[in-house]
């Protein structure tokens, strides 16, 4: 398995400052970061709400656009109290392949800790009619 490069490691870095700095709810478990092109980090919290509030990745989407952060390149997901990374669920997956099809993520632990392409991670999907290839 590939190591994962220093840019992936700071992502992973920065992900787990945000959640250990600011995750002092149960609304607030997770958090994200993510580089842009230009080489920019943003991290973000999920909002958990019980009629579903947004997933780490998704805010970190508005946060960056908020940010005029339009070209992410990798992201990272990662849990409080020490849970380390997460593997973004089925949606966040669907929504980061809309808007970034090219976009690394990084999922496992450990020693299998990697980059994947969201493609890899949603074989078979379905892509909107005017953002096929």
């Amino acid at each position: 398995m590939p190591l994962l490069s220093t840019a992936h490691r700071e992502l992973v870095d920065a992900a787990e400052d945000a959640v250990r700095r600011f995750a002092r709810t149960d609304n607030h478990t997770v958090a994200a970061a993510a580089r842009n092109a230009d080489g920019r980090v943003v991290t973000a919290l999920n909002a958990y709400h019980f009629t579903g509030g947004p997933c780490a990745e998704l805010a970190l989407i508005g946060a960056a656009a908020g940010q005029g952060a339009y070209d992410l390149t990798a992201i990272v997901a990662v849990g409080d109290e020490g849970r380390g990374v997460i593997p973004p669920c089925g949606r966040c997956r669907q929504v980061l392949l809309d808007y970034f099809p090219g976009i690394e993520v990084l999922v496992g632990r450990g020693p299998d800790l990697r980059a994947v392409r969201v493609r890899d991670l949603l074989p078979e999907a379905y892509v909107r009619a005017d953002h096929q290839d």
